[in-house]
């Protein structure tokens, strides 16, 4: 296992790291669906397949490396910068997306004096902080790690990699004062694996739950977080 990051100056406060897509905003939006539209194209179009070879293509690259870009970047050569152009940016989130009150009432619930709020996501930078801006949240986080398509490898989610980047841009060294929420099993059960034992797997409402749970919290809705989490919270 890698060594923790350190750092000169760390942060002493308790670290709430937040997924961004189907987690701050419903899966009833069908974003996702969206952007699977987006993947197809770009894999039928750039690598010259049919629709049901780009398809796929699309899920092994998925399964085998848990962000189908990666797979482009290692067998194709793709551009991933272009790439983003043409599927996370080209997403018409101005027109799905708006603010969100109840999840930011909930939010600001958050004890900032003892906690860090801080994003974790798979996608590039622009289209997180461009999801959070349209909720209304962006003032709420103080940082985000992101997957960063400008470099010539991925480290992104489930990867142990990404999870030692996240600690070390939000300044946190002790592995007991992250807190996780993500609505995704693998990335919840590779953070548990990591050592993230504060790790809450969001079921939303509608979904069928897994048959094991990816981590020990599981939730269907991000109002139960004061119940499983009261600690990141100011007392009532």
């Amino acid at each position: 296992m890698a060594s923790l990051p350190s750092s000169s100056t760390p942060d002493e406060r308790l670290v709430l790291f937040f997924d961004i897509d189907n987690c701050l905003y419903s899966r009833n939006f069908k974003i996702h669906d969206r952007m699977q539209l987006l993947i197809h194209d770009y894999f039928e179009h750039h690598l010259s397949l049919d629709r049901a070879d780009a398809i796929t293509l699309h899920k092994r690259y998925y399964k085998d490396y848990g962000l189908a870009l990666d797979g482009l970047i290692r067998h194709h050569k793709i551009d991933a910068l272009e790439y983003n152009t043409e599927v996370d940016d080209a997403l018409p989130l101005e027109d799905i997306l708006k603010p969100d009150p109840e999840l930011r009432i909930l939010l600001e619930k958050v004890d900032k004096s003892k906690v860090k709020m801080w994003l974790f996501t798979n996608a590039y930078v622009n289209h997180g902080k461009r999801v959070v801006r349209l909720l209304g949240l962006d003032d709420l986080f103080e940082g985000i790690t992101y997957c960063d398509y400008a470099e010539e490898k991925l480290v992104c989610k489930p990867k142990e990699e990404a999870f030692l980047k996240a600690m070390k841009e939000a300044s946190v060294t002790d592995k007991s004062k992250c807190f996780f929420v993500d609505d995704s099993p693998s990335n919840c059960k590779g953070a548990t694996e990591f050592g993230w034992t504060r790790t809450a797997h969001f079921v939303e409402e509608g979904l069928p739950e897994p048959a094991v749970k990816a981590s020990k919290f599981q939730i269907r809705n991000l109002k139960e977080l004061p119940t499983v989490f009261p600690e990141l919270f100011k007392p009532e």
